[in-house]
């Protein structure tokens, strides 16, 4: 069984440490290495090809945030934002540098190997307070050239998108925002897993959307989950 390759990358000893441990008991993870900056972490990013970077927000030489862009821009590694600064600034920048989940630090520690677990699989796990935080900002302007809508509607670009999409693309979408997996998806519309990834390789194409993370944003931004579903 290949093993999933995990960087992580934080300025405090402790947490690298700690963080390291909790992955180390999951049979697929493999710790490849730790990086103390974003710029070792970049450096390591491309010497050790890993999977998946836990990517700290707040740290000397190079944050997290130009760290992300930078591996991502160079890389097929997917990272994860981990953080104890539950702004949304942070939040939103990391989230256009290409992360591909976003989770505070206080997060349990089955959430976090949930989350390294996702991103390897090319999907995304924001945690709750982090989709609610989505939800309120309802839209995110720096993903985006459109001016944000007034409350309670969308711009006509965002309709366009949802009149391309067909109703089966749709319902993927919703159950994607929702927080289900492929899996969990193929078994709630009785389809295959490969038939949600096709829809999925389409609602990303239709949108323009980058990744799974973008898509979740554009659900809730379009009104498709109501905040009332978190």
């Amino acid at each position: 069984m290949r093993k999933t390759r995990i960087l992580i990358c934080d300025d405090q000893p402790l947490i690298r440490s700690s963080l390291a441990l909790i992955l180390g008991t999951e049979e697929d993870f493999e710790v490849v290495g730790t990086a103390a900056d974003g710029r070792e972490a970049v450096t390591l990013a491309l010497e050790l090809t890993p999977d998946v970077v836990l990517m700290d927000i707040q740290m000397p030489v190079l944050d997290g945030v130009g760290a992300t862009a930078q591996i991502t821009s160079v890389s097929t590694a997917k990272v994860v934002v981990l953080t104890t600064f539950d702004r949304d600034d942070y939040l939103f920048a990391a989230i256009d540098a290409g992360a591909s989940g976003f989770l505070l630090k206080n997060t349990e520690p089955e959430m976090i190997i949930s989350a390294v677990h996702a991103a390897a699989d090319g999907q995304a796990l924001l945690s709750p307070e982090v989709t609610l935080r989505i939800i309120q900002r309802g839209t995110v302007a720096a993903q985006s050239s459109v001016a944000q809508p007034a409350s309670g509607s969308i711009t006509a670009g965002d309709q366009r998108i949802l009149d391309e999409l067909t109703a089966r693309e749709r319902e993927v979408l919703i159950a994607l925002a929702s927080g289900k997996s492929n899996v969990e998806i193929a078994g709630t519309l009785f389809v295959s897993e490969a038939t949600v990834k096709t829809h999925l390789s389409n609602i990303l194409s239709k949108a323009g959307l980058r990744d799974r993370v973008q898509a979740v944003v554009f659900a809730y931004r379009v009104g498709l989950i109501p905040s009332t579903e978190v």
